[in-house]
């Protein structure tokens, strides 16, 4: 029994998990973070941590296995006791236990139960498609020096005496404006000759337009009726794939998985503005379950349930 899925299943909607005479998997909202020393921005997240404490069965771990696996309470209990009772005897023996996405366990020197949590899976729903990123450092140079130097270069100071030992510069000055006022004109010139062109095309595009409007028109009343059936998805547990900034990427991922035989679809946006999709909805959880089960072992490892009512 693959006891570490059903509990990393219910670490996404709980924030205790008690495996009886085990100890019990706990999360708590850890808000976003910056990391300054190496300019890491860190999402939202659930951290996840363990207690050996709390052993009490309260039932939900074994509710959950007896719904997905189709199986009267009772065995489902007796499972557990089973793979408990493995595991404790691995830990007496040295032995590090893995748990996939979720951490791993191993005895200290006191003879009580280390846990070591897995960093790289975020089972907070609400930061779904979020991850770290780097933030590089700002790098300013300083031009001043440059600055200073073409400020000694460009400004021109003409006093009177040298123009009077230098007419020519006047000349040159008077050159100077002439070309500079010349190139306004002339661009001036072909902006508006440009601007009358584009107005031109514009009508001529508007009458091609009406032209192939009217040779288009024709007699509805002489096409065949067409039925269309439409099948409309419903339920409220939706099996996400993933979850998009950008829409045309949400697009792409409909169109890929409904080449795959997934009933996909687009969902809405979620309160982090990313558009969600999903493989489909169902009204039934435990069939619901059962296809996540099976996506999560064929097409994407990192699918999960979303419980939600849509409008």
């Amino acid at each position: 029994m693959q006891l570490e899925t059903y509990i990393s299943d219910l670490l996404y909607r709980y924030e205790c998990v008690t495996v009886p005479e085990f100890g019990a998997f706990l999360t708590h909202r850890v808000t976003a973070s910056i990391d300054d020393s190496n300019n890491t921005f860190y999402p939202p997240k659930k951290a996840i941590s363990f207690n050996e404490q709390i052993q009490k069965n309260d039932g939900l771990l074994a509710h959950y296995i007896a719904d997905v696996e189709k199986i009267p309470f009772e065995i489902a209990v007796q499972k557990i006791q089973n793979r408990v009772k493995g595991l404790k005897d691995n830990l007496s023996q040295g032995k590090t236990i893995s748990f996939p996405n979720i951490g791993d366990l191993e005895f200290n020197h006191e003879g009580k139960i280390q846990f070591e949590p897995c960093y790289h899976l975020n089972y907070l729903t609400d930061a779904f498609g979020l991850s770290q990123f780097v933030s590089p450092d700002i790098a300013r140079e300083v031009y001043k020096t440059e600055v200073e130097q073409l400020e000694k270069v460009i400004p021109i100071t003409i006093t009177q005496e040298k123009r009077k030992s230098k007419p020519y510069l006047k000349y040159a000055a008077v050159a100077l404006i002439a070309l500079t006022v010349g190139g306004l004109a002339v661009s001036n010139y072909y902006v508006n000759q440009i601007e009358a062109y584009n107005q031109i095309a514009q009508e001529e595009a508007a009458q091609q337009l009406d032209a192939k409007i009217q040779e288009a028109t024709f007699n509805l009343n002489s096409l065949p009726a067409i039925t269309i059936n439409v099948t409309k998805q419903s339920g409220n547990y939706h099996i996400i794939a993933g979850a998009f900034r950008v829409e045309e990427n949400g697009d792409k991922k409909v169109e890929e998985l409904k080449a795959l035989g997934y009933n996909a679809r687009k969902i809405g946006v979620n309160k982090y503005g990313l558009h969600e999709v999903v493989y489909g909805s169902f009204e039934d959880r435990i069939e619901a379950l059962n296809e996540l089960r099976a996506i999560k072992k064929e097409n994407n490892p990192d699918a999960w349930l979303l419980v939600k009512a849509l409008d």
